[in-house]
This record gives C-alpha cells, sequence and structure tokens, in this order.
C-alpha cells in the first residue's frame, strides 16, 4: 500500500538537545498509527517536525509523495494535513456551530469575506451541521463551547480539523485528563473515524488501552529515538519496550 507519510532520518537539535534523533517512520494510506512513549521521549517535538511547527535539523519529511520537508504547518493543512493538540484549542465563547464554522469557511476560502451569498451561506450550514454531526454534538451545537465537558471540547476540536478536509488527520493526546466515559467516547469517535470513514490517522497517546485497541501499528520513542515499530502484538511481547515503558506503566 502506498505512503500517506513517509519521514525519512530525521532529527531535531535544540541547541546541544537532541530531541529527535534519527527517526524514520511510513504511514500507509488508511493507517491508524499510534505513536508512545515515555515523558520527554520526544513525541510531542516529532509531532511538530511532521505538522510544520518545527524544521527538521536533518532528514525529509513526505506526504503523498511530496517532499514537505521545508513547508510550514499553514502550508501542510492546504495540502492535507490536520492536528488536534494536547490542550484543546478551540474558542471556548463561541458555540459549537461557530468554532467549526470558522474552520469551514477557512477551508472554502471564505475567511476574509465581509459576506457571504445566500448560496454560499447555505453550503456552509450544511457543511458545518454535516461535521457536528459526525462527532456526535447536534445537540449541544447552540452551546458555548467552553461550557461543555472536556470530552465534547475535544469532540469539537475534531469536527474543526475535519472541516479542514484533511488526508490525514493527527490527534496528540485525544483523550488527555478525561474519565472513563469520555475516553470510551472519543476513542469511539476516532475508530468511527478510521474504520468507517477510511482516515489515516496518527496519534500520540498515553492510554495504553485505547493505543491498544484503535492501532494498526505502534511506534515507540525513547529518549528521541525510534525504540521499536510493529503491530500492537509485537509491541506488546517486545522486551526492549516493556523495560523502557511499558513495564514501568505496569
Amino acid at each position: 500500500m502506498s505512503a500517506m507519510l513517509e519521514v525519512r532520518n530525521v532529527s531535531k537539535h535544540f541547541g546541544n538537545l537532541v530531541a529527535v534523533k534519527d527517526v524514520s517512520l511510513r504511514v500507509a494510506k488508511g493507517e491508524l498509527r499510534a505513536i508512545i512513549g515515555p515523558n520527554g521521549a520526544g513525541k510531542t517535538t516529532f509531532f511538530n517536525l511532521i505538522t510544520g511547527f518545527f524544521a527538521p535539523s536533518s532528514g525529509e519529511i513526505f506526504f503523498d509523495g511530496r517532499n514537505v520537508t521545508r513547508l510550514t504547518a499553514p502550508q501542510r493543512v492546504k495540502i492535507g494535513m490536520a492536528r488536534t493538540f494536547q490542550i484543546t484549542e478551540v474558542f471556548p465563547e463561541l458555540s459549537v456551530n461557530e468554532n467549526v464554522r470558522i474552520a469551514a469557511e477557512v477551508t472554502a476560502g471564505y475567511a476574509l469575506s465581509p459576506w457571504l451569498s445566500a448560496e454560499r451561506g447555505r453550503s456552509i450550514e450544511q457543511t458545518v451541521a454535516g461535521l457536528v454531526e459526525r462527532v456526535g454534538l447536534a445537540d449541544k451545537s447552540q452551546r458555548a463551547v467552553g461550557e461543555l465537558a472536556h470530552g465534547d471540547q475535544r469532540a469539537a476540536e475534531i469536527a474543526m480539523a475535519l472541516a479542514l478536509r484533511p488526508r490525514l488527520l493527527l490527534l496528540d493526546e485525544p483523550t488527555a485528563g478525561m474519565g472513563e466515559q469520555e475516553t470510551y467516547q472519543i476513542a469511539g469517535l476516532i475508530r468511527k473515524l478510521h474504520r468507517d470513514e477510511s482516515y489515516t490517522i496518527i496519534l500520540v497517546e498515553h492510554d495504553m488501552r485505547v493505543v491498544f485497541h484503535l492501532a494498526d501499528r505502534i511506534s515507540v520513542l525513547d529518549q528521541g529515538m525510534l525504540l521499536a515499530d510493529g503491530t500492537p502484538d509485537e509491541i506488546a511481547a517486545d522486551r526492549a519496550v516493556q523495560e523502557a515503558y511499558l513495564g514501568k506503566a505496569a
């Protein structure tokens, strides 16, 4: 299967600190890849390299066959990457619909338009309604996002990411700070997007129940290096992974 994302020998230095060292990764189209590792392993830095928030010190990044190593984060969004953040990035004072509408208008090229025609307005409204329905927030669409439970805020953020029409969806700690029910809710949404809607997804996640339940393949980072890469069964049986990460959590 062809690659949606290919990272080739990427490193990132901050002065004398080597945050990511010579990491290579290949994610197939339609795959859900989880990236795990202990705190300080370089996961967020690696995510920022993929999405263009950081430029690599060395190595190359390819998206659907195109070299995107020097593209900025907004440029990568335009060609089909979208991400969420560990700390939910929404406009808390605005409603769910308004948050998603902002992303939908940006994607449609209407962000700087002082007004929209009736036809364009209806098209945006239909897009927003469909996205809000997909993430399970139709009954809360008029409520301010800041009033919602953390799981619903995360779902709203995912809807905003989906409004960007991504071919690769990157989720940074999507269940961070959630209780059992909210974790179940967001894991179910991610499963739906992957299995039912065939999104290619990369997620960084600490909850091993979520990782091993959802992922096709798992990549393990430790001290900025790729420690292991394989199926959930292979990773669970890997002694080096157990010693570096899974064993510590047991």
